[in-house]
C-alpha cells in the first residue's frame, strides 16, 4: 500500500479534572499555552505537517471555546479535499454521550464509512510535541500489524504514572503486554533504565479499528476505552506493534528537544512545560520554523516596554512576551506572558504564566503561579508568595506550592485582613 488514505481521529472530549481551575469552562485541549496557543493546536500541527489534512476532532466536554477556536484558526481550501472538521458527540447509537474514547469512535464510525479510509490514525488532543506521523504509518505497514502503539521512552521510576508498553524479549516492534501504571516494570534491552510509555497516538487499519469499537460495544465489563479495552485485545492476539518515538526524525530539531513529549495533565506538569520553552537552549524549542506550531494570529501590536512615571524602566529576561503586552515600569523573570496582558509600574512576576488579557498592577508581586485569563492582581496584592493566603482566599494550591488563579477573577474580592499587601 503506497499512498493510503489516511482519516485522523482526535480524541478531545476530554474533562481535564486534574487540570482544574483551569477546565472549569473549557475543555482540556482548549486550555491556553505558551503565550499564544491552545493545547489542541499541537497535534493539529502534527497532522498539518506531516500532510496528513483529512482530520475530525471529537468534542464533548464544554467545547464552546474549543470549537469557536477550530473553527476561527483550522481552515483548509476544500478544493484537495483537505478539511479539519469539529465533531460533537451526537448520540447517533442512543440516548448517550460518549462513555469513553473507544465509544466516542464507535458512536462516530459514520466519519470512518463516509472517508473510507485505508488507515485511522486516532490521536490524543493534549500532549505538547512535534511528531511525523506519517514516519509512524510508514512503521505501521511495513510491519503488517493492524495496530501500532507510539511510545515515548521514560525513566523507570515513572512506570506508575502511564501505560506501559512491554515488548517481546526477540521482537521489541511487538507488543507483549500493555500495562496501566504498574509499581515497576522491566527496562529496556537497550536501556535498562528506560521503558516506553503509550502516548495516546495510536495508527490502525480501517476495518481492524472497525471491527474493535464495533465488538467492545457489545461488552457490558468494558469501561470503552482505547488504552485500557481495544489496545490489549489487540496485544492479547499478538496483533499490536509498537513505533520508538525516538526514531522520529523532525526538520531542524536540536538534540535537545528531539523526541520531547509532555503530558500536560496536571498543573504542575502544565507548568513545567511552560519553564521548558524559556531557557536560552529550550527543552522545546517553539522557533523551529521547519516543523512550525499553528495557530489563530489575533490583530495585536508587538509587545512594548516603557519607563513609568517614576522612570523605572519595563524589562523581561528569560521569559516569553507575547504580542498586545506592555510592561510599563515592571519586571518580568523566567516566564511565559500571553497576549495583551499589563504589568504595571513597580510590578514584579517571576516563574509564573500569565494568560491572556491579565493584569498586574502597581506594585503587586507574583511568584511560581498561573494567572488565568482576564484576571487581574490589584496594587500592592501578592499571588504565590504566601500560599496559605492563597489556600484561604479559595485559590488552587499544588502540593508543590504552586497558586493558580481562576479565570475573570479579581485577587482578594473577598479580602482578609491579614492578607499581606505591599505599598511601593
Amino acid at each position: 500500500m503506497s499512498d493510503p488514505r489516511v482519516l485522523s481521529i482526535v480524541l478531545a472530549g476530554g474533562e481535564g479534572k486534574r487540570l482544574q481551575p483551569l477546565t472549569y469552562d473549557r475543555a482540556k485541549p482548549a486550555v491556553p499555552f505558551a503565550g499564544s496557543y491552545r493545547l489542541i493546536d499541537f497535534v493539529l500541527s502534527n497532522l498539518v505537517n506531516s500532510g496528513l489534512r483529512e482530520v475530525v476532532v471529537l468534542t464533548q466536554y464544554k467545547s464552546h471555546s474549543l470549537d469557536r477556536h477550530i473553527s476561527e484558526t483550522w481552515r483548509f481550501s476544500s478544493l484537495l479535499g483537505n478539511y479539519i472538521a469539529s465533531v460533537p458527540a451526537q448520540q447517533r447509537v442512543g440516548k448517550r454521550w460518549f462513555q469513553g474514547s473507544a465509544d466516542a469512535i464507535f458512536q462516530s464510525l459514520n466519519l470512518i464509512f463516509d472517508a473510507k479510509p485505508d488507515i485511522v490514525a486516532v490521536l490524543g488532543a493534549d500532549h505538547v510535541y512535534r511528531m511525523d506521523f506519517r514516519q509512524m504509518i510508514d512503521a505501521h505497514l511495513e510491519s503488517g500489524l493492524p495496530a501500532t502503539v507510539a511510545g515515548v521512552r521514560q525513566p523507570v521510576a515513572l512506570s506508575k504514572q502511564f501505560g506501559v508498553i512491554e515488548t517481546v524479549e526477540d521482537d521489541p516492534s511487538r507488543i507483549s503486554a500493555f500495562v496501566e501504571k504498574p509499581a515497576s516494570t522491566p527496562g529496556l534491552p537497550d536501556s535498562p533504565g528506560e521503558f516506553l510509555a503509550s502516548m495516546g497516538n495510536y495508527v490502525f487499519d480501517a476495518q481492524a479499528l472497525i471491527d474493535a469499537v464495533v465488538s467492545d460495544s457489545k461488552d457490558d465489563s468494558s469501561s470503552h476505552d482505547m488504552g485500557g479495552d481495544i489496545i490489549p485485545s489487540f496485544v492479547s492476539r499478538g496483533e499490536a506493534g509498537v513505533y520508538d518515538f525516538a526514531n522520529n526524525v523532525i526538520p531542524g530539531s536540536g538534540s535537545k528537544d528531539h523526541g520531547y513529549w509532555r503530558d500536560v495533565g496536571t498543573i504542575d506538569s502544565f507548568y513545567d512545560a511552560h519553564m521548558d520553552l524559556i531557557a536560552p537552549v529550550p527543552s522545546f524549542d517553539l522557533y523551529n520554523m521547519r516543523w512550525p506550531i499553528y495557530t489563530r494570529h489575533t490583530v495585536l501590536p508587538p509587545a512594548k516596554f516603557v519607563h513609568d512615571i517614576d522612570h523605572q524602566p519595563g524589562r523581561a529576561v528569560d521569559s516569553i512576551v507575547s504580542p498586545g503586552v506592555v510592561i510599563s515600569g515592571g519586571y518580568v523573570e523566567g516566564s511565559v506572558i500571553s497576549q495583551g496582558v499589563t504589568v504595571d509600574s513597580l510590578a514584579a512576576v517571576s516563574a509564573s504564566v500569565a494568560m491572556d488579557n491579565v493584569r498586574i498592577d502597581r506594585g503587586a508581586r507574583v511568584h511560581r503561579a498561573i494567572l488565568d485569563k482576564n484576571s487581574v492582581v490589584p496594587p500592592g496584592e501578592t499571588v504565590g508568595l504566601f500560599p496559605e493566603v492563597d489556600r484561604r482566599r479559595g485559590f488552587t494550591v499544588t502540593d508543590s506550592g504552586l497558586t493558580v488563579v481562576p479565570k475573570n477573577h479579581t485577587v482578594n474580592d473577598d479580602p482578609f485582613d491579614d492578607a499581606p499587601r505591599l505599598h511601593p
